[in-house]
């Protein structure tokens, strides 16, 4: 083998380990927040398959972001802006359909409590989405990506807002909520 023919095999073998490394890193991510980002488009109002398609689509455009060579200083936070703008877009497409129920997965969640435990879970979780519902759509963002482990900065970042506005956000969603009684 000659030392050009040499080198340029090591130079594709170091590129490919580097490719690994960035399918592997993305990969991880992957596996540690899709449910995330899934739960975050449904709360955005997509329909379960939108929000499946979205989360892959979300995964899709951060390998193809971090092969062109840019720099995330913070790839949970920016995974979830992203989410947030795809969601945002898929829904203004869906104007003509009815958003995803939240009480969908009470109907068809497979309980072992008795008739009348469930009747009162039911109710109880109907309140909750109604009261979740009376919340503003910043306020409802805020406690959402909140719910999901974000921390203020995080929420600032995807949502485009100040870190000081989300907090303002989730004291008034929270205040709500407490009136609410759920």
């Amino acid at each position: 083998m000659s030392y050009s023919l040499g080198r340029e095999l090591t130079g594709i073998a170091l590129q490919n380990r580097a490719t690994l490394t960035l399918q592997d890193q993305v990969a991880q991510l992957f596996l540690e927040a899709r449910e995330d980002i899934y739960r975050y488009l449904l709360s955005l109002g997509l329909y379960p398959p939108q929000a499946q398609e979205g989360a892959q689509e979300v995964f899709l455009r951060l390998y193809a972001t971090l092969r062109k060579g840019e720099k995330i200083q913070n790839p949970r936070a920016w995974i979830f802006r992203v989410a947030h703008n795809l969601g945002l877009k898929i829904r203004a497409r869906q104007n003509t359909r009815v958003p995803f129920d939240a009480n969908l997965e009470s109907q068809i969640a497979d309980s072992t409590l008795n008739p009348e435990q469930s009747l009162l879970e039911r109710e109880q979780a109907l309140r909750f989405h109604q009261a979740i519902q009376r919340l503003s759509e910043q306020q409802r963002r805020c406690l959402f990506l909140r719910m999901e482990g974000l921390r203020y900065p995080e929420i600032a970042s995807a949502l485009g807002i100040s870190a000081s506005a989300v907090g303002e956000f989730l004291r008034r969603a929270i205040a709500r909520l407490k009136k609410s009684e759920i």
